[in-house]
């Protein structure tokens, strides 16, 4: 058994990890920003026979960080996937940028991740895995304009992350980026390619077989590596 914790943990791909890590006998600690209002989520935990429990955790706000993980009490952490994501708004033109959604876009994707993190890493060991839900807008071979805030935030990540990798090697902490396909969920729309229980299944085999000496890499959910 594994004891796991999942940002974002109300809906879509991370709500999905929640369900299948349960039903492999795992323990998970489900971070979610609106517990109360996460409704599948806490069905999920009321069936799980105690394997799944629902803490609050804004990842734009460090006292939320270290209060959520704390709230998860004092057991090691094998695997943290960093889920929480906004997509912000993908049609906006490049002559009218947000700015406080793009700043927004970076607490979320960015700092958010880091601060988690750095919240758990107290309780990681030689072995213990940070999986990171990246995306294709990340690399250098996406072929399409706009995405300014969302793709920004991604390609900080991937760099922020594989600095976080190398700096985490001695201690046996293995850290992965992964592009989770183009998903069905309310980011993705129904019109995407898999679903959530699809890119699970990959992300989730992923995470299970990622060893020390591909830490900071980029990997999409069905095992390929993904270019840079």
């Amino acid at each position: 058994m594994a004891n796991v914790a999942i940002t974002g943990a109300g809906r879509g791909i991370a709500l999905e990890l929640a369900r299948q890590h349960v039903a492999q006998g795992d323990r998970v600690y489900a971070l979610a920003r609106d517990p109360a209002g996460a409704e599948a989520l806490n069905a999920l935990a009321a069936q799980s026979n105690g394997l799944l429990s629902v803490h609050a955790m804004d990842v734009t706000d460090d006292a939320s960080v270290k209060a959520g993980a704390a709230d998860t009490g004092a057991a090691p952490i094998d695997l943290l996937y960093n889920v929480a994501g906004i997509l912000g708004t993908p049609g906006a033109q490049l002559e009218s940028v947000d700015w406080a959604e793009f700043d927004q876009s970076i607490e979320v994707m960015v700092k958010g991740p880091l601060r988690v993190l750095l919240a758990f890493l107290p309780r990681m060991q030689a072995g213990s895995k940070v999986m990171n839900i990246s995306s294709q807008l990340a690399a250098s071979t996406w072929p399409y304009g706009g995405f300014y805030d969302y793709g920004a935030a991604k390609a900080g990540l991937n760099r922020m992350m594989r600095s976080v990798a190398i700096d985490l090697k001695d201690r046996g902490v293995i850290v992965g980026l992964i592009h989770p396909g183009y998903v069905q969920t309310d980011m993705g729309g129904a019109g995407a390619d898999i679903t959530p229980e699809d890119s699970a299944t990959g992300v989730r085999k992923l995470a299970e077989g990622w060893t020390l000496d591909r830490t900071g890499g980029f990997y999409k959910w069905n095992g390929e590596e993904h270019a840079w």
